[in-house]
């Protein structure tokens, strides 16, 4: 129900984000995000494609026209993870340390359901993961290894769905695979084991 799937090698991972072309194009120049990105607000990062395609509805959504595949270090994914608060109270904690809790992190996971190629609710779930504070700093400084914009390829798949194409559409999906957490860094973020 609850597994991490990502593109992913034996450094990296890709996550995914959606802007305006006013902050996409400075950050595709730099392969990292720069003014006017703004470090001080809680940015989200998502492995999942098609989750991504959902929020953004193929990268046609204002403010969400470009989509960038953003390839980090698994140190600095992992290091995310191990440092997050989930964004409801763990079993047998109280609501107000919960809250103290996620007040005092700098990084916010919660696990939405999964989507299907035409973006239907599927009933497993996609992990996002919120950044802030110093958290965004070492993202944008130490984790980021570099940026593509995948926003064409958005538009090819919605494309061919549109036309009826699935298995075309299908195709062309960026192959994502379950990403193996330790059994204390699974718990820590509530996946299931494997």
């Amino acid at each position: 129900m609850r597994q991490i799937r990502a593109a992913y090698d034996d450094k990296t991972i890709t996550v995914y984000q959606a802007y305006d072309p006013h902050i996409a194009d400075p950050a595709l120049a730099a392969q990292t995000f720069v003014s006017p990105f703004k470090r001080d607000r809680m940015t989200w990062i998502k492995p999942s494609f098609l989750w991504m395609m959902y929020r953004c509805g193929w990268a046609t959504k204002p403010g969400q026209a470009r989509v960038l595949a953003v390839s980090i270090t698994r140190e600095g994914f992992e290091w995310a993870l191990a440092n997050s608060c989930g964004s409801t109270p763990a079993q047998d904690e109280t609501h107000d340390a919960w809250k103290q809790r996620l007040a005092d992190s700098l990084v916010r996971v919660q696990w939405d359901p999964e989507r299907s190629l035409r973006l239907g609710r599927l009933d497993h779930r996609s992990i996002q993961i919120g950044l802030s504070g110093d958290a965004v700093h070492r993202y944008v400084k130490e984790w980021i290894t570099g940026i593509a914009d995948v926003t064409p390829l958005a538009h090819q798949i919605a494309e061919r769905i549109e036309a009826g194409a699935l298995e075309q559409a299908r195709e062309l999906l960026p192959a994502e695979r379950p990403y193996v957490l330790t059994e204390a860094l699974a718990a820590h973020v509530k996946a299931d084991a494997d």
